[in-house]
């Protein structure tokens, strides 16, 4: 307003020519200040320096353009944008007169990537957990955020000391190797784990309850004793667990410090907790939302009795078992809320165990996931269940039972999702498939100096189809034998496992029964289930056997069984098997009765009956017991059963003697003569012996007794009777990588001075 006022009153007074000088001379000193501003206008753009990135890749990503003004904000945009692809190592803007020069540095492409030094993980694992790939564009961040992952790694395995250096070999046409030189080094052991603040348990007890174990030479198949931070945090939670199950409700892990010592090589580890105070039980009550169901028809279920030490692993067990009851009666997703309530005052802690509204539901689907060789409908038609059927909590557990029984996997987890409606579940029965190849060698020493060697070679999931081939050689002094076998277990696709064996076998009995026998055999037999734990084997058996090379010392009645014979028979095996697990059973029990009649034809005419059964016994979490009863008898129906029908015990069957040891004898040949009739009984403890649990080794109580009487070979010198034999020892059997390896060692307690004894007999086998 001021300057207006005054350029009016110099045109009033006739200045005219100078203000229009004064307005020309201001236009053309603002125009300067804005060209200065602004920058002179960019008329084109140079790229230089590119080799594989075309140009106009390079000007799409500038914010500077033809025809726009240069300033230094544009620029450094410019800039940044350029750097942000990751392309360049380097770029350089300047500006040549009117023309943009844009120079940039390519980063490299990567040909390859190495890796040196890596013995303990494999390339390919690493290769899989970088960033950078071949063909890629390479940048040091990436490289630096690789060369970290590759330390973490080496971390999880544990190996602390592990080192790791890129290295770049630069290469024509702007590519490089990338190598990555790597110094694992030692592992990182655990030199010590110690606890804080522990007044009921003592460090020693503690540690028996946490994974991570302090580093000692006999670990060396177990890797519990390297550090591993994902494992420390596991072992807080086995800790709390361990406490809760003793009735400290309040416990605590304060803290869990892994401390590196100064070598790089150990750690120590120290543990920092509030134990609490000790609680028990109070009241229990059950309390129930679904309608039908009453609270009190679940009670008997508690296994939290009032007045005892608390323990939350018994409160779990409760909820599991009401959860099972109710799964019964199609209740699959019902919701068993235990309520905790504690008075600290009285120290006790009083549980609700609250059953939330839930419907009856049906499958709707069933997935199976984490096979690889076994085709599905193996593993489906083990199922108790069908898409469609009602939830059964009952028939789900069988179907565990029967996939674990397969011994295909290692693991077998089945789940229960909530399906497309809230009556709908989808089971997905996740399993892990472990060797079903089998490479068995089996050794025997006896105090004779019997020693003999056998080798069988197994696959029992053929093609991944559930079929078993087997292929057995056995090689001794004294003996030599070939069998093959075959079973269809789903024959017809019908719930039929038919199957056929055969066997070659020459053996020298001259230490037994002064002769060699050759058994030439072929078996087509056809197994099928009664009920669900009833099932029912029949089969036919063609067997030819020749006694040979009868010595002339031999007992008479050896010598008059010289020559050739020929069984035809058929019989079957009645199985009821009520055990946890057909392949390493803690309960239940199995019972089996089988028949064989000979007389179709060939030569032997007899009927023959054996009958066993077995029990087993949970002393506690690693403690098995188990007791067994067997008894036979063979009967003539035609002249007199020939010794190759004959039982003979020992060995394997009746530890502490030799096979054939017991028994009907000729005492001036001291050949055996074989029994017609027997019976045994055993007993076996199985426990831990302290080692630590990743070892697999466990050791072996046992007791046999038992008789073999009754041959129709009779005269002087022949001693046959039913008195009682009796043998105990101890034994120790271990899951190794090669397999299980089972020594026992076995002493006669009770015998007949013209027994044979056996004081040591090894078996151990190999799996691939």
């Amino acid at each position: 307003m001021v300057r207006s006022e005054t350029l009016r009153r110099l045109r009033r007074m006739g200045l005219a020519p100078l203000v229009a000088l004064l307005v020309l001379v201001g236009g053309l000193f603002c125009s300067g200040i804005a060209v200065a501003q602004s920058g002179p206008q960019i008329r084109d753009i140079v790229i230089e320096g590119n080799q594989r990135i075309e140009i106009s890749t390079i000007q799409n990503y500038l914010t500077l353009q033809p025809g726009s003004a240069y300033s230094s904000a544009e620029a450094d945009k410019s800039l940044k944008a350029l750097f942000a692809t990751g392309l360049f190592a380097d770029v350089n803007l300047r500006l040549q007169g009117s023309s943009l020069v844009v120079r940039v540095t390519e980063n490299p492409v990567i040909n390859r990537i190495l890796f040196e030094g890596n013995r303990r993980v494999q390339a390919d694992q690493l290769r899989t957990e970088l960033q950078l790939k071949t063909r890629q564009v390479y940048t040091r961040a990436k490289v630096q955020a690789d060369t970290q992952r590759i330390q973490q790694i080496y971390r999880r395995t544990g190996r602390f000391a592990a080192t790791v250096e890129p290295k770049v070999i630069q290469l024509p046409q702007n590519r490089v190797d990338l190598v990555f030189e790597i110094s694992e080094g030692p592992l990182t052991g655990v030199s010590r784990i110690r606890f804080i603040g522990n007044r009921h348990y003592s460090d020693s007890r503690l540690r028996e309850e946490i994974q991570t174990k302090e580093t000692a030479w006999y670990r060396f198949l177990s890797s519990d004793d390297s550090y591993d931070p994902d494992r420390l945090t596991f072992d807080r939670e086995k800790l709390r667990k361990f406490y809760l199950s003793k009735g400290y409700a309040d416990f605590s892990v304060i803290n869990a410090v892994a401390e590196l010592l100064p070598d790089r090589e150990k750690f120590i580890i120290t543990f920092t907790v509030d134990e609490g105070e000790r609680y028990r039980f109070g009241d229990m009550d059950v309390v129930s939302e679904i309608k039908g169901v009453e609270g009190a028809q679940l009670k008997e279920f508690i296994a939290t009795p009032k007045g005892e030490i608390y323990n939350a692993d018994l409160v779990e067990k409760t909820v599991q078992a009401m959860t099972t009851e109710l799964g019964r009666f199609g209740y699959a997703f019902v919701d068993v809320r235990p309520d905790i309530n504690k008075n600290r005052e009285k120290r006790i802690i009083d549980v609700t165990y609250r059953i939330g509204e839930s419907p009856r539901v049906f499958v709707e689907r069933i997935d199976i996931v984490g096979n690889v060789r076994t085709l599905d409908k193996v593993i489906r038609r083990e199922f108790r269940l069908a898409e469609g059927d009602a939830f059964n909590s009952a028939k789900l557990r069988r179907t565990r039972t029967r996939l674990r029984g397969l011994n295909f996997f290692d693991k077998v987890e089945i789940t229960e999702d909530r399906g497309s409606a809230p009556d709908k579940v989808v089971l997905t029965a996740e399993v892990t498939e472990k060797s079903t190849g089998e490479l068995s060698f089996g050794v025997g020493y006896s105090t004779s100096e019997s020693v003999l060697g056998d080798i069988s070679i197994r696959e029992r999931n053929l093609l991944g189809r559930g079929q078993d081939l087997r292929l057995g050689f056995s090689l001794s002094t004294r003996r030599q034998q070939l069998d093959l076998g075959f079973t269809e277990p789903y024959f017809l696709d019908r719930e039929l496992a038919a199957g056929i064996d055969m066997q070659r076998r020459r053996t020298d009995y001259s230490r037994r029964s002064s002769l060699d026998q050759t058994t030439t055999s072929i078996s087509p037999r056809l197994s099928y289930p009664i009920t669900e734990n009833l099932s029912q084997q029949v089969y036919y058996r063609l067997r030819h056997d020749e006694i040979t090379d009868v010595n002339d010392s031999a007992s008479r009645f050896i010598q008059a069984q010289e020559g050739g014979y020929v069984t035809s028979s058929v019989g079957h095996v009645l199985t009821y098997d009520r055990r946890d697990d057909r392949i390493d059973p803690t309960t239940g029990y199995v019972l089996r009765l089988s028949q064989e009649g000979a007389g179709l034809g060939g030569t032997e005419y007899y009927f023959k009956n054996v009958v066993s059964g077995m029990k087993y016994f949970p002393v506690s979490e690693d403690v098995v017991f188990s007791v067994g009863a067997e008894a036979g008898i063979i009967t003539a129906l035609q002249d007199d059963v020939r010794l190759p029908n004959r039982f003979f015990i020992g060995g394997d069957t009746f530890r502490g003697f030799r096979t054939g040891g017991i028994g009907p004898r000729d005492t001036a040949t001291n050949d055996a003569l074989g029994g017609e009739r027997y019976y045994k009984a055993e007993t076996d403890l199985v426990f831990p012996i302290g080692l630590p649990n990743e070892f697999g080794i466990k050791g072996r109580l046992f007791s046999e007794a038992g008789s073999l009487w009754e041959t129709s070979d009779s005269g002087t010198g022949v001693v046959d009777d039913n008195s009682l034999r009796i043998s105990a020892g101890t034994g120790i059997q271990w899951k190794s990588p090669l397999g299980l390896i089972r020594v026992d060692f076995g002493i006669p307690i009770l015998k007949e001075d013209y027994d044979r004894k056996e004081l040591v007999r090894i078996n151990f086998g190999s799996r691939f």
